[in-house]
């Protein structure tokens, strides 16, 4: 099949299928619209019957009111006329005040256990008759003789007194009744006169509810029928009481309290009036019911009470209307494609001319030829691809040229990084997320020992047993989506020997943003560590040779002590057991004070381990009482108690504290006091503040505080707040320095606590 013939078919097959979809929407819209009008129909007939039902009810509920208050006007009468004993009352004065009240009959009850038996009546019918098998009526009963207020829902309520629905009557099962029952209390009966109620069962079937729904009937024969369904008793067994042998309905029990139920569907009506009910939202659905295709439509009206109206529709009403506007529809759409057809064939040829120029030029593409040339110039969609053709042609020429140069640049840049990772002296490796080596530079073998044959698909397993725990932190700080930046570690080499490095760790994600490997830097920094020791050993030497004065200020005083006992010895030949423990309490003070200063004298390896902080400080301060004493200043210690323990290295953070407290106490050269504060925070950390009343420190000087070579003393080198600086950093705490000129100096360190 030709191309013309195709798009000519093609045309014909869409306008078909345009014309359908277009026939089937005006159908079912029509179809819609007119099942829309009906609901609304149906919603306004509903609402018409819920006005109906609700002043039918009203008017009803008015009418029952009215006898209930007469019955209990007549209860009032017959009081004041009875004997309060009922044994002084005969059923003949009865039906002579009956006659005179004006009511049909007047019956006295009295309650015998829980029992209430008629026993005196105007109507020799009700004597003898139990409550007992009346339902609420026989509780309504027990409550007037408790002398309650009655509380059951049905009926009229009144003080001392209560009117029942009416009802067809025990006694005569062919009359509808109305009763009103009194009792207060003063009498040993209850008083129940009744009336005949027959006008109330006629008032719906003359002006009420049923005649409405059947006038609306009459009036519009597509509606087949309406029905009213009570839900508090609709689908429950039916109420049947057998009065005098005739089985009876009672009038207060009804499921259908108006209209007819002819067009039953019993299963599927219960579910929908259910539904209706639930959300209360009108339900409208199709059945075919006794043969005849109807829609029924579940309406739900709340008043007092819920109903569901239902209102049965004929549905050929619709469709008849409906079918034949669609078969005129068909028709004219049959003969729209006819024409279509045709017309389509001759514009197709006419639109293919342009066709085969285009794909001369996209067979040249195909072959790679850019160069060729498109001669169509109309102004129409052909013309325009023809150009779009010619201009792709052009930049297809163009990319592919920008793409060999980008490759090539790529294959550039390629080697260029490679050179730059394997050229570089910090050691690089990658590893998956499983741990495993997937890269390694030329610095990793000379840095570490192993070639990249031995790295390669296996865990880089050189971690120290004391650091294993911080290195799985770092692993899960990257793996979080963080970095590490120039984290100090020890790391095994090959060989087993340990190196102090500095390491950079990254993670390494996809194009999608998904973590997919860890980057490790190492640069080795062992002879950083070793310039830094010898650092440190030149600043303790250097605290060493300050402190030496006091300490040696501190050891002559008791040495003079042991140079008189001494000589008193050679004067007298012996001494007293007095003055030997006072050389011997002199000789310990020697010994403790040259112990506190050979820490500094001798290189300590570096051990944490659990340090009580309030005795290392008390230590330092009584190494330092002298020289403070000689400058008049005063030293102070304030700590909270239970202080947990700190890790660390005690020696180190002796040190630290020396230094601190020596620069305190040279800050005051008049004298002063020198405040130690240790608090516990939190749970984390140890806070030490070290406060002086010195002239403080300038900002310009406050900011350059740690710097190498920096400092303010005739005789100082600037590296003992540098050393400081790194053990507590090492020490993974902080430490602040705070200073108002003129008004001393805090120094405040943070240290982890033992948790």
């Amino acid at each position: 099949m030709s191309i013309k013939a195709k798009l000519s078919f093609s045309i014909s097959i869409i306008v078909a299928v345009i014309l359908a979809l277009s026939t089937s929407l005006y159908y079912y819209s029509t179809k819609s619209e007119t099942e829309a009008n009906l609901e609304t129909q149906l919603n306004n007939i509903a609402k018409q019957i819920s006005i109906t039902v609700e002043a039918s009810e009203n008017a009803l509920q008015y009418m029952e009111d009215t006898l209930g208050d007469k019955l209990r006007i007549a209860s009032l009468a017959a009081k004041e006329q009875l004997d309060p004993d009922i044994n002084n009352i005969t059923n003949e004065q009865l039906i002579s005040l009956s006659a005179k009240l004006g009511v049909d009959h007047i019956t006295l009850w009295q309650r015998f256990g829980d029992d209430v038996i008629a026993v005196r009546s105007s109507d020799p019918n009700e004597v003898n008759m139990s409550s007992k098998t009346w339902d609420y009526w026989h509780v309504a009963f027990l409550q007037l003789f408790n002398k309650q207020e009655v509380s059951i829902e049905q009926g009229q309520k009144l003080k001392h007194f209560w009117s029942g629905p009416f009802n067809f009557s025990t006694s005569d099962p062919s009359k509808v009744r109305k009763w009103g029952y009194y009792y207060d209390g003063s009498t040993n009966y209850m008083i129940n006169p009744y009336v005949n109620a027959q006008v109330l069962m006629d008032f719906n079937y003359t002006i009420g509810t049923d005649a409405i729904v059947n006038k609306i009937i009459a009036d519009q024969s597509d509606i087949l029928e309406i029905t009213g369904f009570d839900l508090e008793f609709y689908g429950k067994a039916k109420i049947i009481k057998y009065k005098k042998g005739v089985p009876v309905y009672n009038l207060d029990v009804r499921e259908i309290p108006f209209g007819d139920y002819n067009y039953q569907d019993p299963v599927n009506d219960r579910e929908n009036i259910q539904e209706a009910n639930e959300t209360g939202k009108a339900i409208t659905v199709k059945r075919n019911v006794n043969g005849i295709p109807v829609i029924k439509n579940f309406i739900p009206i709340k008043m007092n009470k819920t109903y569901v109206f239902s209102v049965v529709f004929d549905q050929k009403a619709i469709q008849e209307p409906v079918s034949r506007l669609l078969v005129m529809q068909i028709i004219i759409s049959l003969g729209l494609v006819l024409i279509t057809m045709i017309a389509s064939y001759f514009i197709a040829g006419f639109m293919m001319r342009g066709l085969n120029q285009i794909m001369r030029k996209v067979n040249a593409i195909a072959v790679g030829n850019f160069g060729e040339v498109i001669t169509i110039r109309s102004d129409d969609e052909f013309g325009l691809l023809a150009s779009r053709v010619d201009t792709m042609g052009n930049n297809l020429n163009h990319y592919t040229t920008e793409l060999k140069s980008a490759a090539a640049e790529l294959q550039s840049t390629k080697q260029y990084l490679e050179s730059f990772v394997n050229h570089t002296s910090d050691a690089i490796h990658v590893t998956d997320l499983m741990g495993q080596i997937i890269q390694v530079n030329v610095a990793f073998e000379s840095m570490y020992g192993w070639s990249q044959e031995e790295a390669l698909g296996t865990p880089l397993d050189n971690v120290p047993p004391d650091y294993v725990s911080s290195h799985h932190e770092l692993e899960a700080t990257v793996l979080r989506g963080g970095s590490v930046t120039d984290f100090e570690t020890v790391r095994y080499k090959k060989s087993g020997q340990l190196i102090d490095l500095s390491i950079t760790i990254s993670p390494i994600r996809s194009e999608s943003g998904e973590i997919i490997a860890i980057a490790t830097i190492s640069r080795n920094i062992t002879s950083r560590k070793q310039t830094e020791e010898i650092i440190r050993r030149s600043e303790k030497l250097s605290v060493v040779g300050q402190i030496a004065a006091g300490v040696a200020h501190e050891v002559r005083n008791p040495l003079t002590t042991l140079r008189g006992f001494v000589q008193l010895h050679q004067q007298v030949g012996s001494l007293s057991p007095a003055h030997l423990e006072v050389m011997l309490g002199e000789l310990d003070q020697i010994n403790m004070i040259v112990s506190e200063f050979l820490v500094f004298a001798k290189p300590q390896a570096s051990r944490y381990q659990a340090i009580d902080i309030i005795n290392l400080v008390s230590n330092i301060m009584m190494l330092l009482d002298s020289e403070a004493k000689m400058s008049n200043v005063q030293l102070t210690l304030l700590a909270d108690s239970e202080l947990p323990s700190v890790i660390g290295e005690a020696n180190q953070l002796k040190q630290v504290f020396v230094n601190v407290m020596k620069n305190g106490i040279e800050a005051m050269p008049g004298g002063g006091v020198l405040s130690v504060k240790i608090e516990h925070h939190s749970k984390e950390s140890i806070n030490l503040q070290f406060i002086d009343q010195g002239s403080g420190i300038a900002n310009d000087d406050l900011v350059r505080l740690g710097e190498p070579f920096f400092t303010r003393k005739e005789n100082g080198n600037g590296l003992g707040l540098m050393v400081s600086q790194q053990i507590i950093s090492a020490h993974k705490g902080t430490i602040v320095f705070r200073s108002e000129f003129g008004k001393g100096t805090c120094v405040e360190i943070s240290l982890p606590a033992d948790s």
